[in-house]
């Protein structure tokens, strides 16, 4: 029998000894950094040693780096990414290599804190109507370009011993809500949706892991995707992600009910992970003690989705360096 079925934020810049305690009796599969729990290099690879110690074996360490607004390495002491749509602009033809150098190079800036997985790409299609807190994190608007980017960026990121997590399945771009603070509702047809919104995920449906969207698809189910089974199933079977499944976060008023009800529905759905990332540590027991233990097909996507970590070759760093700022100032453009 295997960790516990969830992934947990913590509050600060160091564990408590209550924190400690928690964790070794709940036992997550994994864990995700926030802002609140960054300050400088040091302190991360404390952080991140002792969230491993406290299970008392190597479990992942999350983070969102995708660059624009959502990353949580900021400068001074780390590289400002642009928005991901805004790179993809700027760079052209040159795109797929931009973002391979530069999810290469974000990946040994993560393993370097003892960060293994990083919560990208986003894979969801930008339309002039999706929410503004998600539309510049997109890749794109074509199915085509936003698969050659999504896999430029993930091959980039396993290259550097970084797991990459496919988001948001089976795609968040039609919404326009922002999912943390209410549930969007997608009135597409499913012919629609499978023309373009799933295009994206089916063709990266062999990624290690991937993220649900906290979306209503209206023709398929009343249910937000992540506490769906009919969407999960859909997620399998038709889009054919056969990968660790974890939920978006569950804090986010997307979803209804307690935590430790959110939680429930979500395992009951389909998903293999739930997500909870606001380290408090209240709602931390309710869902500790919602969720059940990976086992039997979970624990084996599980397993397999780690052992795709690998430790990355030795690199010239300066000259990827360099490149990517040639291509990104224009200087790989044609």
């Amino acid at each position: 029998m295997g960790a516990a079925s969830v992934i947990f934020g913590c509050e600060g810049l160091a564990l408590s000894p209550r924190e400690r305690d928690f964790f070794r009796e709940s036992d997550p599969w994994g864990f995700i950094l926030f802002a609140r729990n960054i300050e400088e290099p040091s302190q991360i690879l404390r952080l991140t040693s002792d969230l491993r110690d406290a299970v008392g074996r190597d479990a992942p360490v999350l983070i969102d780096q995708e660059g624009g607004r959502v990353q949580r390495l900021r400068a001074p002491q780390w590289r400002e990414w642009r928005p991901p749509l805004d790179q993809a602009a700027i760079t052209g033809e040159t795109a797929a290599r931009s973002f391979w150098l530069r999810s290469r190079i974000m990946a040994a800036e993560l393993r370097a804190l003892g960060i293994d997985v990083n919560c990208a790409p986003t894979c969801d299609l930008a339309a002039a109507s999706t929410h503004p807190f998600l539309r510049n994190r997109c890749l794109g608007s074509d199915p085509a370009r936003v698969i050659e980017l999504a896999r430029a960026t993930a091959e980039g990121l396993m290259a550097g011993g970084v797991l990459p997590v496919l988001k948001h399945i089976p795609g968040h771009g039609r919404a326009v809500a922002d999912s943390h603070k209410d549930l969007p509702s997608v009135d597409a047809s499913l012919e629609a949706l499978r023309e373009s919104d799933f295009v994206p995920f089916k063709a990266l449906a062999d990624l290690p892991m991937a993220m649900t969207a906290h979306i209503r698809y209206t023709a398929l189910d009343h249910l937000p995707a992540t506490q769906s089974p009919r969407m999960i199933g859909l997620i399998r079977d038709e889009i054919g992600f056969d990968g660790l499944l974890m939920s978006d976060d569950i804090g986010m008023e997307a979803l209804s009910g307690g935590p430790g009800a959110r939680a429930r529905a979500t395992m009951a759905a389909g998903c293999d992970l739930v997500l909870h990332c606001n380290g408090e540590m209240a709602a931390m027991e309710e869902v500790a003690l919602a969720v059940p233990p990976l086992e039997g097909a979970a624990q084996n996507r599980a397993e397999a989705a780690l052992d795709r970590r690998i430790l990355p070759d030795r690199v010239d760093m300066a000259a990827f360096d360099a490149e990517f700022e040639a291509l990104i100032s224009g200087g790989g453009n044609g």
